[in-house]
């Protein structure tokens, strides 16, 4: 298993930073395998192709401006989501579309690409996000945890032994 959970966002710009908070939260709560790795992204844009390149799975984690309501979490999948972050849904949409782009171009694409987004209610400056984005971290969490399960991977709660 070659996987990397891949959190993007701005800790500056309120509910813009949930996907890193949703990969810190797993970090936090869960011992991965090895074979699946977990990163920060923060708003890098072609600084992450090496850390994407030729991977099994990438889970992307990050914030999507889409017409549901906040707090929903949307959960597409490979040719699903470049063609979503066509559609301006996240405010790294420009870095992640050029990687993923570059990608292609470079035949290292991963074979797997999974993008798990909230739905920001603010984007304003403020560092913390929305209670209604606090409450969707661990819907976005379970999300991904059962996304590794699909794929075979077993890992432990910090405490207590889990498949995910």
């Amino acid at each position: 298993m070659n996987t990397l959970v891949l959190g993007i966002g701005n800790l500056l710009l309120s509910d813009e930073a949930v996907g890193v908070r949703i990969v810190e939260r797993l970090e936090q709560d869960y011992r991965f395998p090895e074979g699946v790795e977990l990163m920060d992204g923060g708003t890098a844009g072609m600084e992450l192709m090496e850390y994407m390149a030729s991977r099994d799975h990438l889970i992307v984690a990050d914030a999507v401006l889409s017409d549901a309501a906040p707090g929903s979490v949307i959960t597409l999948h490979d040719d699903e989501v470049p063609a979503f972050f066509s559609r301006k849904i996240s405010p790294h949409q420009l870095g992640l579309c050029d990687v993923l782009s570059a990608l292609h171009l470079t035949d290292e694409f991963p074979k797997r690409l999974t993008l798990v987004g909230v739905v920001p209610q603010s984007l304003e400056p403020y560092i913390g996000m929305t209670p209604t984005i606090e409450a969707a971290v661990p819907i976005a969490m379970d999300r991904i945890i059962q996304i590794l399960r699909e794929d075979g991977c077993t890992l432990e709660h910090r405490g207590v032994s889990h498949d995910c």
